[in-house]
């Protein structure tokens, strides 16, 4: 687990993207997709992490266009994909791309699937699958917020990829995963330095994650108040789970995430129109972090 977790540490490097862009289904935009992720590894970033209930289908043409980039998924839900198809579409890839697909797994959210119960335990019977279908454990990591689920990255797994979280929370989940797994947390950030654009652009980004108890019941852990959590978050709670503000600022903010524990920081650029990949906004975030 040690040697695993190091050589995937050493792939990713410190900084990655995470995007929903990158794993759009249209047909129409797949020449785009790939055109984005070859200039995404050309501008230095280790790893592409797909957001959504993502797959290694839709992994694969973004390695196909790419040579030394990382591509995972995060996440992809225990609860859509049969642990048997996983391992199978993992090992496909892995003998077309070696060390370059990480499966990155989550429970999701009970809003979204029906039947939802018994997350933790559920997670421990997927392992389970996959470790019956040969899947080493050094190719997967988990979708961890608290503190059982940190546990189990730490020991069935290679590490942890948290979202939506702050330096504090990502301090101590390496106090839990100790210092061999990887730890790397997904961070939002808004390319603005005018406060009240800044935070309205977060609070609506914000507003669909603040409906799902997962998310809500960590910021409790974290120490947030309910209060902080009514009409799209408090400017307390955008603060600490968005990097916006000057070049230094997001630097800083960035910064803390590393001084905290992680190997590596999965950066989201958030901005007022979603519908478009931000392609700028990515090459700002390259410039900024060079």
């Amino acid at each position: 687990m040690n040697d695993a977790s190091a050589t995937l540490k050493e792939s990713v490097g410190r900084y990655g993207i995470w995007s929903p862009h990158l794993r759009a289904e249209d047909p129409e935009g797949r020449g785009e997709r790939a055109e984005a992720a070859t200039e995404l590894e050309q501008l230095g970033f280790g790893a592409l992490w797909l957001g959504g209930n993502s797959s290694a289908a839709h992994a694969a043409p973004l390695l196909e266009a790419t040579s030394r980039i990382v591509v995972g998924t995060s996440i992809q839900s225990i609860w859509e994909h049969e642990a048997s198809a996983a391992a199978a579409a993992f090992a496909e890839l892995e003998v077309a791309h070696p060390g370059r697909f990480v499966l990155g797994l989550g429970v999701s959210h009970g809003p979204r699937v029906e039947g939802y119960s018994r997350p933790y335990s559920t997670m421990v019977g997927y392992l389970d699958e996959l470790d019956k279908a040969g899947m080493r454990s050094g190719h997967r990591v988990l979708a961890a917020l608290g503190p059982k689920m940190l546990e189990l990255s730490r020991d069935r797994a290679a590490g942890a990829i948290p979202y939506l979280v702050t330096p504090e929370h990502t301090a101590q989940a390496r106090e839990i995963l100790g210092a061999a797994p990887l730890l790397a947390p997904e961070l939002k950030v808004v390319l603005d330095a005018d406060p009240s654009g800044a935070r309205a652009t977060a609070r609506a980004y914000l507003a669909m994650y603040l409906r799902f108890p997962n998310y809500t019941q960590n910021f409790l852990r974290l120490g947030f108040t309910e209060a902080d959590l009514a009409d799209g978050g408090s400017d307390r709670l955008i603060d600490a789970v968005f990097a916006w503000g000057d070049e230094d600022t997001i630097r800083t903010r960035i910064t803390a995430f590393h001084d905290a524990g992680a190997d590596h920081v999965a950066l989201q650029v958030v901005e007022p129109d979603t519908t478009p990949a931000p392609r700028e906004g990515w090459r700002r975030l390259a410039a900024l972090l060079a």
